[in-house]
C-alpha cells in the first residue's frame, strides 16, 4: 500500500493490506524464490531508461505464460536488477519476481529507496467472472508483467470535523478509522508519486497509484492495445487503450475512460471542501452506468489482441478510478 506524501504534516501510515507505511511533509530525495530466465542485461540511456528488456514470451499460444526477464535498471533511485517470470501449470498462471521496476524512475518523493522484494504470486489461468456480485479490494490489485503491483487505495482518513492538511487538523495515516477515505491521486493532498504514478512502501516496494507510464511506454509509442499485467483473480489489466467497440477488433483504437464522477452535492457530514475539495476522498466518488466505456470495476467483456475471442478484462484509466477498486473474479 501507497507511502503517503501528506503535504504539511507528518505521520506514519499503515495499508489496508497490511505494510507500514509513513508520511512525511519533506522532500526526501533474488532471486524471487523460482526459477528465472536471465536473458541478459538491457542498455539504458542516460537518463536510466531500459532500451531491451530481452523479454520472451508466450507458451503454446497462451498469454502471460512462460515469459521471464532480467534487466539491470540504472536509473539513480533503482540501480538494481528488475527480475521477473510468468509460468503456467495445472491451471494457474505465477509469477515470481522481485518487484524492480524495468523502466526509469527519475522523479518522486522517496523516503525509502527502491528495494528488491521476494514475491511469489498465484492468479487463476481460467477465471471465472461473477454473475452479480463484486468483491472489494483488500490487497494489491494485480501485478504489472515486471511483477510491481498495482496498489490503487490508501489507508489515510480523515475526521468529519476535519480543518486542515496539516497535524492536528484532524487527518490521520496510520490505520485510519475516521469516515472518510483519502484518495492518492489529486485533492488535497500531497503524494510523493514519480511520473509512473508511483513510490515505495518502507521496505522499498515499488507500487503503482495509476498508468505504469514507463512501462507502457516501453511497449510502443502511438494507441495501442497493451496488455500490461494480471489482476489477482486472473482476468488481463490493460493500459489506456481499447476498441471502439468491444467486441469488434476491426474498431478504431481510442482511449478507455471510467464510469465515475464527483458528485454534484457531497456527502452529509463531509469536512468543507474549501479545505478539501471534491474527489479528495473515495465518498466524492459515484459510479454512473454508462457515462464512460467501462463498469464499476474499471473493466469490460471483449475481444483484445490476446484474446481474440474475448474475454472480460480491466483497464487502467486517466480517470477515476485510475486502477479498479474491486474484482469480477474470485482471487486465489
Amino acid at each position: 500500500m501507497p507511502r503517503v506524501f501528506f503535504a504539511l504534516f507528518a505521520l506514519a501510515a499503515t495499508s489496508a493490506c497490511g505494510s507500514s507505511e509513513s508520511a512525511t511533509s519533506a522532500t526526501p530525495d533474488v532471486d524471487a524464490g523460482g526459477s528465472i530466465a536471465d536473458s541478459g542485461s538491457a542498455p539504458v540511456d542516460a537518463g536510466g531508461a531500459v532500451v531491451d528488456a530481452g523479454t520472451s514470451s508466450g507458451d503454446a499460444g497462451v498469454p502471460g505464460c512462460d515469459l521471464a526477464f532480467r534487466v539491470q535498471n540504472t536509473s539513480a533511485k533503482v540501480n538494481a536488477t528488475s527480475i521477473s517470470a510468468w509460468t503456467c501449470a495445472a491451471g494457474v498462471r505465477t509469477m515470481t519476481g522481485n518487484g524492480v521496476p524495468d523502466h526509469a524512475v527519475v522523479g518522486g518523493n522517496f523516503a525509502t529507496p527502491v528495494g528488491a522484494q521476494s514475491l511469489t504470486v498465484r492468479f487463476p489461468l481460467a477465471p471465472a467472472r461473477g454473475a452479480t456480485t463484486t468483491t472489494p479490494l483488500r490487497q494489491a490489485v494485480g501485478y504489472v508483467l515486471n511483477s510491481v503491483k498495482l496498489d490503487p487505495v490508501t489507508d489515510g482518513t480523515c475526521s468529519s470535523t476535519a480543518t486542515s492538511t496539516q497535524r492536528g487538523g484532524g487527518c490521520v495515516a496510520v490505520m485510519g478509522r475516521d469516515p472518510w477515505n483519502i484518495e492518492a491521486m489529486g485533492g488535497a493532498f500531497t503524494f510523493g508519486t514519480d511520473e509512473n504514478n508511483a513510490h515505495t512502501q518502507p521496505n522499498g516496494q515499488y507500487h503503482y497509484h495509476g498508468m505504469p507510464e514507463g512501462y507502457v511506454a516501453r511497449q510502443g509509442s502511438g494507441a495501442r492495445i497493451t496488455l500490461v499485467g494480471y489482476a489477482v483473480d486472473g482476468f488481463p489489466v490493460y493500459a489506456r487503450y481499447g476498441y471502439a467497440t468491444a467486441t469488434d477488433a476491426a474498431s478504431a483504437v481510442r482511449v478507455m475512460k471510467g464510469s465515475y464522477r464527483t458528485k454534484a452535492t457531497p456527502n452529509a457530514g463531509r469536512p468543507s471542501t474549501t479545505t478539501f475539495p471534491m474527489g479528495t476522498f473515495t465518498q466524492d466518488w459515484e459510479y454512473v452506468d454508462g457515462l464512460g466505456d467501462l463498469d464499476e470495476c474499471n473493466g469490460r467483456t471483449g475481444v483484445t489482441p490476446e484474446y481474440p475471442q474475448g474475454t472480460y478484462h480491466y483497464y487502467i484509466t486517466d480517470t477515476y478510478p485510475f486502477i479498479q477498486r474491486c474484482y469480477k473474479g474470485t482471487p486465489l
